[in-house]
């Protein structure tokens, strides 16, 4: 069996149950554990604890995800194997405790970070504000079964702080953790500090533009990611970060920056998302109909205590999941519908003009 130096391994996030579950592996008798710090294309970077190392992913293994409709990801743990020509290749991955990923427009699983313990859901204070797509981020986070915690940056030049602090507070439940902060600030690392213990991971989640890569370098106490403005004009971000990687903060947990996200389709059943929206599944188990859409039926216990936009918000997410479950026979069954519907709509138009002619 290859050398397993635990306590080293546990500085880069690994726990008991992984390592519970890596030496129940076959590979474990010859590979040696590591976790993947970065992916680009064909090739990805994993780490040992001590050394970084470049290497391939075995063709049988990629074959075997590409079936079951995903890859690997940042914060995977590995079964690495070196080979004479000095080549290293991965061989096996141990089953993710979390995992974050969207759907792709054909249905596929596109991952974004596995052995996640925290999301830092991202969001300047400034032209990159909505309420909305931050709502939407700690539902999808909170249905993987990671943790969201919200951070606003550009507190320093932000627009309307405390009006917008408080439109938040208003809108998302009261347990959800939420912080203002100037992104370069040393104090920062104060600030998030208890979600920087040694041996934990955290995903920075959110638009371009936002900071993740300004709080990247804050949190890790080093220059490790290139920041880069604001397009005049629109504000929007700039893509300085263009893959997802892991690195290490003084207070020794892992921290992944991740692109800035243009769209996140939910990779998640329908139950688990409608389980993060609590304050509305509270509310509905005292409608009058037991599958009351709150909507216009009567009787509704949601409707006029939730914000109109939040309930919005909420319908969206579940048509999106159930949309993104359905087989290719049902997305056509229900476009053929919509077909029929649409025809029918408007040969009705036509006949209301011929009468008025």
């Amino acid at each position: 069996m290859n050398e397993f130096d635990f306590e080293t391994l546990c500085a880069i996030g690994l726990n008991h149950n992984l390592a519970t579950q890596w030496f129940s592996l076959p590979q474990a008798e010859t590979c040696s554990l590591m976790r993947v710090i970065e992916v680009q294309r064909d090739w990805l970077h994993v780490h040992d604890g001590h050394t970084e190392y470049a290497g391939r992913v075995l063709p049988a293994l990629s074959a075997e995800l590409y079936a079951a409709g995903t890859g690997l990801a940042v914060g995977d743990w590995v079964g690495v194997k070196a080979q004479p020509q000095g080549e290293w290749w991965v061989h096996c991955q141990l089953a993710p405790q979390s995992h974050l990923a969207r759907r792709a427009n054909d249905g596929r699983r596109q991952p974004l970070a596995s052995n996640i313990d925290t999301a830092l859901l991202v969001m300047g204070l400034d032209h990159d504000f909505n309420l909305r797509r931050i709502e939407r981020y700690l539902a999808l986070v909170q249905a993987a079964g990671v943790m969201g915690v919200v951070v606003f940056t550009k507190v320093d030049i932000g627009h309307e702080v405390e009006a917008r602090m408080a439109q938040l507070h208003e809108r998302l439940p009261r347990n959800v953790p939420t912080y203002a902060v100037n992104a370069l600030a040393l104090a920062t690392q104060q600030e998030l500090a208890p979600w920087l213990g040694r041996g934990q991971t955290l995903v920075l989640l959110g638009s371009s533009g936002a900071g993740k890569s300004t709080l990247t370098n804050t949190l890790s106490g080093s220059s490790v990611q290139q920041t880069g403005g604001l397009r005049q004009g629109d504000g929007r971000g700039r893509h300085t970060t263009t893959a997802r990687s892991l690195h290490l903060c003084p207070e020794g947990a892992c921290i992944i920056d991740t692109p800035g996200l243009r769209t996140w389709r939910p990779d998640a059943d329908a139950d688990s998302l409608a389980a993060t929206f609590e304050d509305i599944e509270a509310l509905a188990q005292h409608c009058h109909f037991r599958d009351c859409q709150h909507g216009d039926e009567p009787g509704c216990a949601v409707r006029d205590v939730i914000p109109a936009d939040r309930l919005l918000n909420y319908h969206k997410l579940l048509r999106e999941v159930r949309r993104s479950q359905q087989t290719p026979l049902e997305r056509k069954a229900q476009q053929a519908k919509w077909k029929v519907i649409g025809k029918a709509g408007k040969q009705r138009n036509q006949e209301k003009r011929r009468g008025n002619l």
